[in-house]
């Protein structure tokens, strides 16, 4: 009894370590899907920009940072531009909107969705998902039909009377923002009905018959409960709406400048990949602390929790 007891851990242990051997191939996988990209821009951040304008010389340089905060004239002297950092202000800025947006739109229809009957949440949950259906460009494009100014919205408008002529909606910052509430409104929905379906609604049933008001039981016992999805649809919203290309360019007309569009056209155009390469670094930075910013905001954030918030208010 005693060997056999003795040799059981060791066939584990081989167990396990056939299973970490299975997985390796595609840890690899994933490891150079995610870091081998990052490390190459990262490289071409500090190379030189090629004379013909066609690649890059392995001469590495600060220069593209440089270009970041300075503009340099035909005589060799540096004045400071802010240009590209209010386009890095504006891209942020986009983002945090549409986040903000977001959330307030999606928390009301996650919660409706959760208090539906069972039968009922798969059905909503499915319809929320009808727009990855389509290619967002597809769906982009149709957003510029119903903007334009020939569109059902100001058809709409001049039937009733409320207008005139025309607004003017396509190729605004409106129209931008438009586009990019519409493309990441069902990143917010999900993981806040997920978080919202676990939640125990008879907490907020019990603090109503104590004499709470709606909004106090959404304040105080709904919106800790939902939390977790609130950060996770702030993060999922938030990073891909900072690298947003086809809103800006195709609703805002080019008009509205975001980073991503300046990195493809410094790629394209301009031919000057160092310099897109640095933009593209900065947008990482961007993100990784909207990451950190998020993250000690939901450790603080959960020190409590809804039972205790509960407690407090009884």
């Amino acid at each position: 009894m005693a060997s056999t007891t003795a040799t059981q851990p060791r066939k584990h242990g081989r167990a396990g370590q056939g299973s970490w051997w299975a997985g390796l191939p595609g840890i690899l996988f994933l490891i150079a899907l995610v870091l081998g990209p990052l490390i190459i821009i990262v490289i071409y951040s500090f190379l030189s920009r090629a004379k013909l304008g066609v690649g890059v010389k392995w001469i590495f340089t600060t220069q593209p940072y440089v270009e970041l905060f300075y503009s340099e004239s035909l005589s060799g002297e540096r004045t400071f531009d802010p240009t590209y950092l209010q386009i890095l202000f504006n891209s942020a800025l986009y983002s945090l909107v549409t986040a903000v947006v977001c959330l307030v739109l999606s928390i009301p229809i996650a919660i409706w969705i959760a208090t539906r009957p069972p039968q009922w949440r798969t059905a909503l949950v499915f319809l929320v998902t009808i727009p990855f259906w389509t290619s967002l460009l597809i769906r982009t494009y149709a957003w510029i039909i119903i903007l334009n100014d020939n569109g059902p919205i100001n058809a709409a408008l001049e039937w009733t009377r409320l207008i005139s002529e025309p607004i003017a909606m396509l190729y605004t910052p409106f129209a931008t923002s438009v586009g990019l509430v519409y493309a990441f409104l069902p990143f917010m929905i999900l993981p806040i009905y997920a978080s919202a379906e676990r939640f125990d609604f008879r907490l907020a049933e019990a603090a109503y018959d104590l004499g709470a008001t709606r909004l106090t039981v959404l304040r105080r016992i709904v919106l800790p409960a939902v939390r977790p999805g609130v950060i996770a649809g702030m993060i999922l919203v938030f990073i891909p709406a900072l690298g947003s290309y086809l809103a800006p360019e195709l609703l805002g007309g080019g008009k509205t400048s975001m980073i991503a569009n300046v990195i493809a056209a410094q790629f394209g155009a301009s031919r000057n990949w160092p310099f897109g390469a640095a933009l593209s670094v900065m947008v990482l930075v961007i993100t990784m602390l909207a990451l950190v910013v998020f993250a000690v905001v939901n450790r603080r954030a959960t020190k409590g929790g809804t039972r205790q918030e509960l407690e407090s208010f009884l």
